[in-house]
């Protein structure tokens, strides 16, 4: 309802399924890659899923088509109610060092609206037992901004997670897809979408709670301890080559983008049949090239470096206090300018490529 991923509704997890489906196509795609990697990610939903042992052998088959250097950040997204003594066990002895947890609120009333199948407490406790089995690189991600309907306490999520002491958090405004249940309920006014100033609001509570409690805001969504940033995301903002398989996955060479189908499926079904699932591919022009320079590093805390003619186009964002500018002359973003972003990055964008 709230994450426009490709996602399967199943009463059974067809395991077998998938991890074959998954080997078929690093075997269709890749048979003469060789890849050593610094980061591997099992997301873009819920793979906690697969059970303690498919993770298992997910890894070891991962294992067996690429290298992982000693000290990858290997992360899993999971559900708090996946999280037991003994799946963190299992994740920890199969190679897994960061898990990602879907908690999106410590407030009941808003699980149950998100029609999420844990509770508060049981998001407080997986994190408690994912500590005790080893795994102490944890992230959770929340989100604000929920329609006015739900009673919530945006505050009283953010105090929880600070008690929690966690390494990092992500923190997202709860954006409408028309196709989802929560499209078609606002189409139809049944629910009304937070209002600008609200999501405004929460999104500046959380940057000035968070930072004053010693956390980073290195990313317009993303907050983390020192050292405890997630390397993974970093290789796309930084626009470095990354792989991907299994439905809806992408994958960019430093050229060109390529993504696959997003219905499972479809996916399955053209890898048995010995086929690649590629749905579409995308190179990028300089034009292309120049707007995601541009946006990338304004949506980090690394900033973009502008010229002395730049500097004067920008005195009105340093003004308003949405920006910063560096001794070294990089621009960076301020918690208030990250609310523009896509305005401020449009601006700066058409004015390079009139340069």
């Amino acid at each position: 309802m709230y994450c426009d991923f490709s996602i399967a509704v199943r009463s059974h997890v067809p395991v077998e399924e998938y991890l074959r489906a998954l080997d078929s196509e690093l075997t269709t795609r890749h048979r003469e890659s060789e890849f050593e990697l610094e980061t591997l990610y099992f997301g873009g939903g819920t793979p906690s899923k697969l059970g303690a042992d498919g993770v298992r052998r997910l890894l070891d088959q991962t294992r067996r088509r690429v290298i992982l250097r000693h000290n990858a950040e290997i992360t899993l997204e999971a559900n708090p109610e996946d999280v037991s003594p003994a799946t963190v066990r299992a994740w920890r002895e199969s190679g897994v060092n960061r898990v990602s947890l879907g908690v999106q609120s410590f407030d009941d009333g808003v699980l149950t609206w998100m029609h999420r199948t844990h509770d508060a407490k049981t998001a407080r406790n997986s994190v408690q037992v994912l500590r005790e089995g080893g795994i102490d690189n944890l992230s959770i991600d929340l989100i604000f901004a929920t329609p006015t309907v739900i009673e919530r306490s945006w505050e009283r999520d953010l105090d929880v997670a600070l008690q929690l002491d966690l390494p990092h958090l992500s923190v997202y405004g709860l954006t409408v897809e028309p196709h989802t249940p929560l499209g078609r309920w606002i189409a139809r006014k049944n629910v009304l979408e937070a209002a600008e100033e609200t999501f405004e609001a929460e999104y500046l509570l959380a940057h000035s709670s968070l930072t004053a409690a010693g956390y980073e805001h290195y990313e317009v969504s993303n907050y983390g301890r020192p050292n405890k940033q997630s390397r993974h995301n970093w290789a796309y903002w930084s626009r470095n080559a990354y792989g991907g398989i299994g439905p809806s996955a992408h994958e960019f060479d430093g050229e060109a983008r390529r993504w696959n189908t997003s219905a499972y499926v479809e996916w399955v079904a053209r890898l048995f049949r010995g086929e690649d699932p590629r749905e579409g591919r995308e190179h990028l022009d300089q034009a292309q090239r120049l707007a995601e320079h541009v946006y990338l590093n304004l949506r980090t805390s690394t900033g973009l470096p502008i010229s002395a003619s730049e500097e004067e186009q920008m005195k009105r964002l340093l003004e308003a206090g949405w920006a910063a500018l560096t001794s070294d002359s990089t621009l960076r973003l301020t918690g208030a300018g990250w609310l523009r972003l896509d305005s401020i990055a449009n601006n700066l964008t058409l004015l390079r490529s009139r340069s």
